[in-house]
């Protein structure tokens, strides 16, 4: 909040929270000269991002530009101010820079040739240190204090001189990894808008049957299809893989779904997703199977026979379907290629992968991050009110707009400074 100084003396200017929108941002600055001080919570920088690597580190996507922008639903219009100047190619160019090489998946995501987060940190912490770049470490961030930054650290609290600052301070999934929420208050007594944070890439209850869930907990299901229904009416569906929880569901299928199943919740009360159990075969294949005679045999065994409907698939037959529509065949033919399952609630924000809502793009001055009613103070990354899909998506906003606060920074200094 403080104004900079017209003197030739190099502006400093503070990051809060060293995730990736952070650290995009501390890198931008630093290659302009800046001095830059980070200041994160934890221990070390980029717990989330080091944790997220752990199963295999996804940077980005490769998939065209035009459907990779849509990923970002009704914020693609905002998110695309970021991408259009720092998007998946360059996020694939930015890392082979920093010497780690890059592959594309079956899939199209794009990940490290060791798939593994901690090269990559390590090779990018090295050079934003060679850089100029400091890191305060253990330092929460508790607000402002007469036009200063304040701080509570090991040592008690401190306040801190900017010229400008930028907050990265994520969400509110993983607060053991920081990323606690902890700012929305401190924003919202300074008048900046924030939508509340909701859970996002997340897992769902649905009140299975104490039955079910002690026979199938834990069991996946690889080979689906799931859906919503639309406006329109009609189901979108897409294949992939989820899990059944002890009491509901969760998995990269899941997620996938999850924004459009989480506000149906947040209208109707509950949402339903549809599966279908047999992706890989039509309608009236699965209706001519159903309905074929099958002796003495139990209609169980039948379409474990004709279908390879079995285990956790025929599971949820029983629990999704009454008595009277498993035993009609053609209301169970239906129901194994559109299965409804009533979601209840997402599971707790702290479980997501990520979160939405956060500081909205108009309290945004403008095309740049700068907060309307905090001048020279900067948003970036997971805490703006956006939100992605998995599949690397999430990362390459996040790096895009810490990008993006950096520049806008830098272009703010310059103005003052004239």
């Amino acid at each position: 909040m403080t104004q900079p100084a017209n003197s030739a003396v190099s502006p400093r200017v503070v990051v809060i929270g060293g995730g990736p929108a952070g650290l995009m941002a501390a890198e931008t600055l630093a290659a302009a000269g800046v001095q830059v001080d980070v200041y994160d919570a934890m221990a070390s920088v980029g717990r989330k991002f080091l944790l997220a690597g752990k199963g295999g580190m996804n940077i980005t996507h490769s998939e065209p530009y035009a459907d990779f922008v849509q990923r970002y639903r009704d914020r693609q219009v905002h998110v695309n101010g970021w991408l259009e100047r720092f998007d998946a190619d360059a996020v694939r160019a930015w890392i082979h820079d920093l010497g780690i090489e890059t592959f594309v998946g079956t899939s199209g995501r794009v990940f490290p040739l060791e798939m593994k987060a901690a090269p990559l940190l390590r090779a990018w912490l090295h050079r934003l240190k060679e850089s100029g770049v400091r890191f305060h470490m253990r330092q929460r961030w508790l607000g402002w204090q007469d036009g200063q930054l304040r701080f509570a650290t090991p040592d008690g609290e401190r306040l801190v001189e900017a010229d400008a600052t930028i907050l990265a301070l994520g969400g509110a999934s993983w607060a053991r990894l920081g990323s606690d929420g902890a700012w929305v208050p401190l924003l919202r007594e300074r008048g900046v808008e924030v939508v509340p944070l909701v859970p996002a890439n997340c897992g769902f209850d649905t009140g299975w049957s104490a039955h079910f869930s002690s026979r199938f907990a834990g069991a996946p299901l690889l080979t689906v299809a799931a859906g919503v229904r639309g406006a329109d009416g009609a189901i979108a569906w897409r294949k992939g893989q989820f899990v059944v929880t002890e009491g509901g569901v969760e998995g990269s299928l899941v997620y996938a779904l999850s924004a459009p199943l989480r506000d149906a919740i947040a209208r109707d009360g509950t949402a339903t997703l549809w599966l279908d159990l047999a992706p890989d075969h039509s309608a009236e294949r699965v209706f001519e199977e159903v309905t074929r005679g099958r002796g003495s045999r139990s209609m169980s065994s039948h379409l474990q026979s004709r279908l390879g409907l079995k285990g956790v698939k025929a599971g949820l037959l029983h629990e999704c379907l009454s008595k009277a529509d498993y035993a009609d065949p053609s209301r169970l033919a239906a129901a194994i290629k559109a299965l409804p399952v009533t979601l209840l609630r997402t599971r707790p924000i702290d479980e997501a992968i990520s979160s939405a809502g956060g500081v909205q793009f108009n309290a945004m001055d403008g095309a740049i991050t700068m907060l309307r009613a905090l001048p020279g103070v900067f948003v970036a990354g997971e805490m703006v009110d956006w939100e992605a899909p998995t599949g690397g998506y999430l990362l390459t906003a996040c790096f895009a707009s810490g990008r993006a606060a950096g520049r806008d920074v830098l272009a703010w200094l310059d103005a003052a400074q004239r």
